[in-house]
């Protein structure tokens, strides 16, 4: 299931709390984990993993909403299990990483996670990363950001994009949603694309769901590297 199926609608109040799946393999940092989640009244902790193995199959058994994922996990790597999750549309993935930027980020970027949240990030920011990918809407910490661009426009290199898309294929683009593209490579979220652009938030959505299918990418963050990439 996509990110953007996944946020179509909204988590009021009233809504089912966002159930999610922590793998991480530290026993420590995962009780701390859950009891930061745990204390949230609209979010549910409904299983941990101790590795990379395990999160997969949780997965599959219990369809949480969202899987907040360690990059470094026996068994399997945490991007290796990215990568499964969502193949099968098990989940939308948030990982979780105490590298600011390193093969690690570009993997799981291209295995298609929803998010990217430092280790180091407080109780206040892991929470309102969970709710934000939970509604459907990418997230990359700033200090990944900030990182990612340096990458990309450094002129030494050849960029590590998030798909290697060759820049003919935003010809299949309309003008709305190039502006679209434009507005999540800067970050900003469906609300405030909707007032920059001066359209309705379900629109906003709408557009965003049909240009990540025609790049053929898995979610809005990796539209969002690719359009830095691009200088869109």
């Amino acid at each position: 299931m996509s990110t953007e199926e996944r946020g179509a609608g909204p988590r009021g109040a009233e809504a089912a709390p966002v159930r999610v799946l922590v793998a991480e393999d530290q026993s420590a940092v995962r009780a701390g984990l859950v009891l930061i989640l745990g204390s949230a009244p609209d979010i549910e902790v409904v299983g941990e993993a101790g590795d990379g193995e395990q999160a997969v199959r949780l997965a599959r058994e219990l369809r949480p909403d969202l899987v907040l994922m360690d990059v470094q996990m026996p068994r399997l790597d945490g991007v290796s299990a990215t990568r499964q999750v969502v193949a099968e549309g098990l989940a939308d993935v948030l990982v979780l990483t105490t590298f600011d930027l390193d093969e690690y980020v570009f993997g799981a970027l291209r295995a298609g996670a929803a998010g990217f949240l430092l280790k180091n990030a407080d109780a206040r920011d892991l929470l309102e990363a969970v709710r934000t990918v939970a509604r459907g809407e990418g997230l990359i910490a700033p200090a990944v950001t900030r990182r990612l661009i340096a990458e990309f426009a450094a002129p030494s290199r050849p960029p590590r994009g998030a798909t290697g898309t060759d820049p003919a294929v935003l010809d299949a683009l309309t003008r709305r949603e190039r502006e679209v593209l434009s507005c999540l490579g800067e970050g900003l979220s469906n609300a405030e694309i909707a007032v920059r652009l001066e359209m309705a938030e379900a629109t906003v959505k709408t557009h965003v769901s049909r240009l990540l299918a025609k790049l053929e990418l898995r979610s809005r963050v990796q539209a969002a590297v690719l359009a830095q990439e691009l200088g869109v």
